[in-house]
């Protein structure tokens, strides 16, 4: 067999184990179900990979990110990144790593991104634990397929925001409606990025600052 064909082969080879993978990661649900930065089918392989997955959801400074996206090698071994991640600033390949299993990444993945053009990452699962940010990622990712309408209320509240700089979450509430929907709507102008709601807190309380989206 020749050069041209056993690169062919192997080509082959790494391919059909990605799509294997992603299929196997597409079969499996770990919740939240949504995502709005996502441009791919949301895929995960463990519930720490989802975990991540929200949190790059919150990040201002992510623009889009694709589960799954590609395989690094070195000679006959393979990683399969579970993020590419893109920032102003570039893309970067993410890994979640859990505290117990076989998942950990070899030592030769940084290089390998590094030599196809991309920064590489990590989140270790420990360092999640009690994170606050995450817990409010997943509630607001429960309103990630809300669907909102730019009408005069919330228009109002884009106005207000711009001419005092912050107001607290019960105005904003308030302003909008009551009930279920004002809460939804809310979430939903914040994943959207319209609005900043303060996640570093304890909790989202009615005096958690609320603010016009900072970038």
């Amino acid at each position: 067999m020749s050069k041209p064909q056993r690169s062919d082969d192997q080509q082959d080879s790494v391919a059909k184990m990605l799509a294997s993978i992603r299929d196997m990661a597409s079969a499996l649900f770990f919740p939240p179900k949504n995502t709005v930065r996502c441009v791919c089918l949301p895929m995960f392989r463990i519930q720490v990979a989802r975990d991540v997955g929200c949190l790059l959801e919150i990040d201002p400074s992510v623009i889009s990110g694709t589960c799954l996206p590609m395989v690094l090698s070195r000679r006959d071994r393979h990683h399969f990144p579970d993020f590419a991640v893109n920032r102003a600033i570039g893309t970067r390949l993410v890994d979640a790593v859990p505290v117990l299993g076989k998942r950990t990444p070899p030592e030769w993945v940084r290089e390998a991104a590094q030599v196809l053009g991309y920064h590489y990452e990590t989140y270790q699962e420990a360092d999640l634990r009690g994170d606050i940010r995450l817990d409010h990622a997943r509630d607001l990712l429960q309103y990630a397929a809300y669907r909102i309408s730019l009408g005069g209320r919330v228009r109002i509240i884009i106005t207000l925001l711009e001419e005092s700089g912050s107001s607290p979450l019960s105005s904003c509430l308030q302003t909008i409606s009551s009930g279920h929907d004002a809460i939804a709507i809310t979430a939903a102008l914040a994943l959207q990025r319209f609005i900043e709601i303060e996640l570093d807190d304890a909790g989202i309380e009615p005096d958690t600052a609320i603010f016009r989206f900072r970038g």
